[in-house]
């Protein structure tokens, strides 16, 4: 017919009578092989009786173009039973084939270049089931291809719950499904295989769009993070390493310089007896070391995790305006104030920002020898979530310390907040590790910028408070302190209580001692019973083998519901140190401590005339 002309090339009445070589029919096969005559689908299917279906042959047409035929015969059979002839019918196939035969090889590409990439690769369809997975998916779930291809996804790719079960798991095909956004996972997974392998992992997904824009499926490309990780844990395991050694030699250096000063100066008042004055010198100055050692223990557990802070509600402006005028006094640098008279107020430990203020205002004053000028600024802040990293929104008091000194090189600018770090000689390196610490147990931000000769500059933020509930901060009482009636100390250190004793002793207390919690409350019923009369009792917080300061408080609580009674520890973590009212004391003293800090916090809450003998309520 007309058809087969033109898919032969040649008219329609050309072909009648001729052989099926002569036309062209077809000279090679699907592979290219010629092909012999009398092998033809029509041929084959007269000679076999039997239809002939989907043979492929190439011809070659007049012009030299090769077309590709698929071709079926049938034999046409006479009533006699003989072959006749046969019926053919032609389809030019040519397009298709070109185009299955790309296809192939896009997918032989696509199949090599998956297997080449090294992170694994899943994709899977909009119902989440495996469509294709390369070698390194297959090695790191444990499932191959075959296996894998029509299975759900998260029975091929198995992540482990999270360990904490307030954060939910992610799932990253359900997340692209429903966004239609690339997906990063936020942080690092456990992925377990088949055979129960665990690995850490990194992975990120995306959408397959049609080329209509439709999400059709889902490409996950993950990474075995395992090895980098333990590599990552091993180096900071090493630098926490580094840093202890450079703490613990920074602390023996110091500690060792105060002790031989300490040592000294009360053997030099040992050996001058006779003369007094030079006696009282030698213990001042022995003083001034011992306070010097109990700063630098105070730093130490600053930024350890002890260091709570005694949070009291109140104004930041006299607590700023008083330290730095203390810090600066008989200085060569001048200071400059700019604080508004609407500052917010907040909660913080009076002590611990006092000490912020005071290591701040020494390092602007080192950084300027000769003198210069120190500016200090306060302002209410209100601020967006993140607006400055790492502060939620809210409002915040925000205190910017500058000075004109030389500034700090950008190479060291990563090393200011490390312990023991300095650039001053006569710098310890623990003033911005404390600092940093310190404002961040307040649940604030310190952040530090400095350029080379043009000076630095240290903000603060810390949040306002939304209400004037708690502590008022007050004046210091006065370190005079006279009292009467019996103290009670307990402390499972005899010098502990001895040094306490004298201390209260001077004060005019009868001291009577206690080892333990038991004990104490054995005293107290003595004293009861014969109708002494008792001022207060100081705890300690730990007596090893024994009823601590916790439990012991709330026992004579039952029977002694007015007595004075302080907390003491030299574990500053300990919340009672910190809120010493919630747990039933009067209030708390850190060890060590001097006279003048006793008679203060007793003058703070023993008034003359309150000591009473302990009654039963």
């Amino acid at each position: 017919n007309p058809a087969a002309g033109e898919i032969l090339g040649v008219a329609p009445e050309e072909i009648v009578r001729r052989t099926l070589t002569d036309t062209r029919w077809g000279n090679a096969d699907i592979s290219g092989s010629p092909i012999p005559d009398g092998q033809h689908p029509p041929q084959i299917a007269q000679k076999q009786h039997a239809p002939v279906i989907g043979y492929r042959q190439w011809i070659t047409r007049d012009s030299g173009e090769r077309r590709l035929l698929s071709i079926n015969a049938s034999p046409l059979e006479r009533e006699s039973g003989d072959t006749a002839g046969a019926v053919s019918t032609l389809s030019d196939i040519t397009d298709q084939h070109h185009a299955a035969r790309a296809l192939a090889q896009e997918k032989e590409k696509l199949a090599v270049t998956l297997h080449s990439i090294g992170d694994g690769v899943i994709t899977t369809d909009t119902d989440r089931r495996v469509q294709i997975m390369n070698r390194v998916a297959e090695e790191l779930t444990g499932w191959t291809q075959i296996e894998a291809v029509g299975r759900r996804f998260e029975e091929v790719f198995s992540l482990l719950p999270q360990k904490n079960p307030d954060i939910p798991g992610e799932d990253p095909i359900a997340t692209v499904l429903d966004s239609g956004e690339v997906y990063e996972l936020t942080g690092q997974r456990m992925l377990t295989s088949r055979d129960g392998t665990e690995r850490i992992i990194s992975d990120s997904a995306a959408p397959i769009r049609d080329n209509l824009g439709n999400v059709i499926g889902v490409v996950l490309v993950f990474r075995d993070q395992t090895k980098e990780q333990k590599m990552i844990e091993y180096i900071q395991r090493t630098a926490k390493l580094d840093s202890l050694g450079i703490l613990a030699g920074g602390i023996a250096h110091d500690f060792n310089n105060l002790l031989s000063g300490v040592f000294g100066y009360i053997e030099m008042a040992k050996v001058s007896t006779e003369d007094q004055q030079a006696v009282s010198d030698y213990l001042s100055e022995a003083m001034k070391a011992f306070d010097r050692a109990k700063d630098l223990t105070l730093q130490l557990l600053t930024f350890s995790k002890g260091g709570v802070p005694s949070l009291q509600h109140g104004s930041l402006e006299s607590v700023i305006r008083k330290s730095v005028s203390l810090t600066l006094s008989g200085s060569r640098s001048t200071c400059s104030f700019d604080i508004p008279e609407d500052l917010w107020p907040c909660r913080f430990d009076q002590n611990q920002i006092g000490q912020v203020l005071d290591n701040l205002i020494i390092n602007a004053q080192q950084a300027m020898p000769n003198g210069g000028r120190i500016t200090i600024k306060a302002a209410n802040s209100s601020l967006a979530d993140n607006q400055v990293p790492g502060l939620p929104e809210g409002g915040y008091i925000r205190i910017s310390i500058s000075d004109t000194g030389e500034g700090i090189p950008a190479a060291l600018m990563e090393k200011v907040f490390d312990p023991f770090f300095s650039t001053k000689p006569q710098g310890s390196g623990l003033g911005l590790a404390t600092s940093y610490s310190i404002i961040k147990k307040h649940q604030g931000i310190i952040d530090i910028s400095s350029r080379v000769g043009q000076g630095s500059v240290v903000t603060l933020y810390l949040p306002k408070t939304a209400d004037d509930t708690g502590n008022v901060i007050m004046d210091e009482p006065t370190t005079e302190h006279a009292g009467e009636g019996i103290f009670v100390v307990m402390d499972d250190e005899s010098i502990i209580r001895d040094i306490a004793g004298a201390m209260l002793s001077s004060m005019g207390y009868k001291v009577r001692e206690a080892a333990c919690g038991e004990d104490v409350l054995a005293l107290c019923r003595e004293l009861h019973e014969i109708g002494e009369p008792v001022a207060g009792a100081i705890l300690d917080l730990t007596i090893p083998g024994g009823m601590g300061g916790r439990e012991t408080v709330l026992e004579c609580r039952k029977e002694y519901p007015e007595l004075p009674i302080f907390a003491s520890s030299g574990y500053s973590e300990d919340p009672i140190m910190a809120n010493p009212t919630e747990f039933g004391f009067t209030a708390s003293i850190s060890k060590p401590y001097t006279r003048d800090d006793l008679a203060a916090l007793l003058s703070r809450h023993i008034r003359p005339g309150r000591e009473q003998a302990p009654q039963q309520s």
